[in-house]
């Protein structure tokens, strides 16, 4: 039987390279990434990491390159058995736009046995892309974690905090406070009621994408289209996508 084959950073960056997408690069410049990358699409990331799997040596390499592309295959392959909250914390520290730290990092740490500990720690954040990292692995929790390993009175205590804070908060800590009731409403059903609630108090939530097409999710409706389709509750088989 042929051994499987090890892939390098190097191996990696010239799959990255190979793949480039100049139009989506653009696109991506305007959302906030910076050189160096190559607008590798997401999909052609996964051919590659479904060879690779999870490689922790791997992953820490390709995120030390600083190349925003890379960073986020390191965390497609990030093996959370053995991924440390100082790696994740450090990780945190340099997801210097919002695709890295609230998608790449947030969901690695969710499916850590620290996921909880972090998210709880990053909200309270003075560093906005940490703090929208904290509230986004809230969301990610609550979309892949059994409902019985949360806290229901912490979660009550942090969908005040939304209602209470999301106006006043931090550009993209708004957009993911908006997601975590949004998470809340559609994936733990004791709050599904409660979230419309508060979404419906909350109303439109402005947050600036730049020059780009993005919108904000308007909570209410949003969990109602999810219960349209018999979906409340269901969960997601990991955090990662």
């Amino acid at each position: 039987m042929n051994s499987p084959r090890t892939y390098t950073a190097e191996d990696v960056l010239s799959f990255l390279k190979e793949h480039e997408n100049a139009g989506g690069k653009k696109v991506l410049l305007r959302h906030g990434a910076r050189e160096p990358f190559f607008g590798t699409r997401i999909g052609d990331m996964k051919k590659l990491t479904r060879k690779i799997k999870k490689d922790h040596d791997l992953s820490l390499e390709l995120w030390k390159t600083g190349n925003s592309d890379a960073m986020y295959f390191a965390a497609l392959i990030a093996d959370e058995s053995r991924i440390s909250a100082e790696t994740l914390r450090k990780w945190v520290s340099e997801a210097y736009w919002y695709l890295l730290s609230e998608s790449a990092v947030a969901s690695v740490a969710a499916e850590t046995p620290h996921g909880f500990e972090l998210a709880r720690e990053w909200i309270e954040s003075p560093q906005e892309m940490t703090a929208t990292a904290g509230w986004s692995t809230w969301c990610s929790l609550l979309s892949n974690r059994e409902n019985g390993e949360f806290d229901t009175a912490e979660l009550e205590t942090l969908l005040d905090r939304v209602e209470s804070q999301i106006h006043s908060e931090r550009n993209r800590v708004r957009y993911a406070m908006n997601s975590f009731v949004i998470n809340l409403g559609c994936y733990h059903p004791a709050f599904t009621k409660r979230a419309k609630e508060v979404g419906k108090r909350i109303g439109t939530v402005s947050v600036d994408t730049g020059d780009t097409a993005c919108t904000v999710p308007t909570i209410a409706p949003y969990i109602e289209k999810v219960e349209k389709r018999g979906a409340i509750g269901k969960k997601r088989p990991g955090a990662r996508c």
